[in-house]
């Protein structure tokens, strides 16, 4: 865990998905782009009856924060009924785009915001590849493409 005091800290993917499946409560929200979802995959949880929550936090191809993430989320997260005391988990490519939608919202949101940190492709190995050292992907949990 991130020792920061503006969210609830990063997170690798395996306790992630443990926390995923042990907390029904607990929520999985992908923050990447329409195109990285359409062409490189989203992820899965264990049980048919839970979604991924899709919400951009940039748009490509500008790659501007959208200004109204927090209001986008917050209404997909009520129209859910989430309770507001739920754990979110936030994934991007590598942890970046992750930790700064963790961090704004840390204080809209009653319940820790978790930034999972290598993402669901993991860091750049020696070839300049992602999924081959860590992250979703490379750790064999599920998902699937579009």
């Amino acid at each position: 865990m991130s020792n920061s005091a503006s969210y609830a800290g990063d997170i690798e993917v395996e306790a992630a998905w443990k926390a995923l499946a042990e907390d029904p409560k607990a929520i999985l929200v992908d923050v990447r782009t329409h195109a990285e979802w359409s062409y490189v995959g989203v992820p899965l949880l264990d049980r048919s009856d839970r979604d991924v929550l899709l919400v951009e936090w940039l748009s490509y191809p500008d790659m501007n924060v959208h200004v109204d993430f927090a209001e986008k989320l917050l209404a997909e997260l009520e129209m859910r009924n989430v309770t507001k005391d739920s754990p979110i988990y936030f994934l991007c490519r590598s942890g970046v785009r992750s930790r700064h939608a963790a961090i704004e919202m840390t204080p809209r949101w009653e319940g820790p915001c978790y930034n999972v940190a290598s993402g669901f492709e993991g860091d750049l190995d020696d070839a300049l590849h992602r999924s081959g050292s860590n992250g979703w992907k490379h750790a064999g949990l599920p998902w699937r493409q579009f």
